[in-house]
């Protein structure tokens, strides 16, 4: 099994079989509108248009689960994220990534690449301070703990890397470069 085995809903209610991302690298993202890490989907938009050419694509998943930060419409999320960002990677249907509503493709990757916490620098300890808040247990599970945390997936349709929301843009460039290699 790997990614390509799922289905998605699009942003307009349409089915969508990852089986089209076949051979592409794929950063995959849950994503909010009204958090601290929304200025990411600049960073994320900049990724994209500099490796797209050569086969790369972001999958992002609206994600309402964390503080309740992904309010509105899918289309009121597209909106604001082409208005505010100029997003132009494929944005998906709102999702639960977590509990017993969650999607079948964040189950799996949950499942595939577990948590390995947040590091031990100071905004990692702090950002694990957060999370205890609504997860005393959050370092001895695999749930995503916020949003935009990240994974990414080589061509094989094979789980990378998973990244939390405060690991290194530079960091994850380099893997990406180095799947597209």
């Amino acid at each position: 099994m790997n990614i390509y085995d799922f289905t998605v809903r699009a942003q307009d209610g349409s089915d969508v079989s990852l089986r089209d991302y076949e051979g592409k690298v794929l950063l995959i993202v849950n994503t909010a509108t009204q958090c601290g890490f929304t200025p990411q989907y600049g960073v994320l938009q900049q990724f994209y248009e500099a490796y797209r050419q050569y086969g790369f694509e972001i999958l992002d998943f609206p994600c309402n689960q964390f503080g309740s930060q992904a309010p509105g419409t899918d289309g009121e999320i597209h909106t604001f994220c082409t208005g505010r960002f100029g997003v132009t990677f494929p944005q998906f249907s709102k999702v639960d990534v977590n509990g017993e509503n969650a999607i079948p493709l964040f189950r799996y990757l949950t499942e595939t690449a577990g948590f390995k916490g947040f590091g031990d620098s100071e905004n990692g300890r702090m950002f694990g301070e957060f999370v205890k808040q609504a997860d005393p247990d959050y370092a001895s599970n695999d749930k995503i703990k916020w949003n935009f945390t990240k994974f990414l997936i080589g061509r094989d349709g094979e789980v990378a890397a998973r990244f939390e929301p405060i690991d290194s843009f530079a960091a994850i460039n380099d893997r990406i470069k180095e799947l597209l290699r």
